[in-house]
Formats: structure tokens, sequence, C-alpha cells
């Protein structure tokens, strides 16, 4: 069994390659709030355009802990790897968003 979760490969095809059985649905998730900081910047964005840098590390640091742990929660299965791996957000609360990672884990047939 892999005990690194980033050893667990992803892949984002719909099917159970040759030779893997499925183990059951994954997920990870986490919530992330903005801060005071990060809203006047993106108040100041807003009236002049562009990216807002802040918010969009925000969300980047958001989806990796998320697929890091449906890594872990495949792990505990037992599997080697992830398929149809789908990401979602939402806004929880005002100023709060979650992001979703989850997939199908298998492994292989004979493990």
């Amino acid at each position: 069994m892999m005990s690194d979760p980033k050893n667990i490969a992803l892949v984002s095809i719909e099917s159970v390659p040759d030779g893997m059985r499925p183990l059951g649905l994954v997920r990870g998730s986490t919530a992330r709030s903005r801060n005071i900081g990060r809203d006047i910047t993106a108040g100041l964005k807003n009236l002049v355009g562009g990216e807002v840098t802040s918010y969009t590390k925000l969300m980047a640091d958001a989806r990796e802990e998320a697929i890091y742990r449906m890594q872990e929660d495949a792990i505990r299965m037992g599997a080697t790897m992830v398929v149809g791996v789908r990401l979602a957000s939402s806004m929880v609360s005002q100023g709060v968003s979650e992001m979703v990672a989850w997939g199908t884990a298998v492994g292989p047939i004979d493990g």
C-alpha cells in the first residue's frame, strides 16, 4: 500500500483501466475564507479590472488541499489511482468558499 498521497495517480477518464477494480468513491474538501486585505485589493481591482491574484492563489491552494485530501482517502481504501476526478467550488457563506474534489478509487485486481 502507498504511504504518500502524492503517489496516487489522478486521471479524468471515465472508465476503470484493465487490470484494475473500483474500490469506491473518494473525496476531499476544504473551506477557505477571504481576509480584509484581500477584499480591499479585490475592490480596487474591480475599479480598474484585471486578475485578483490573491484570490487566484487562495483558490489554487484550496484546490491542491482538496486533491491531497482525496488522495489520502484513496490510500485509506488501498487504491493506486483515482479515475473520473472532478472538482467543484461553492460559496458556503459570505466570504467562505468550499473546494471539493472527488473520483473513483481503483486498485489492482490482484491486490
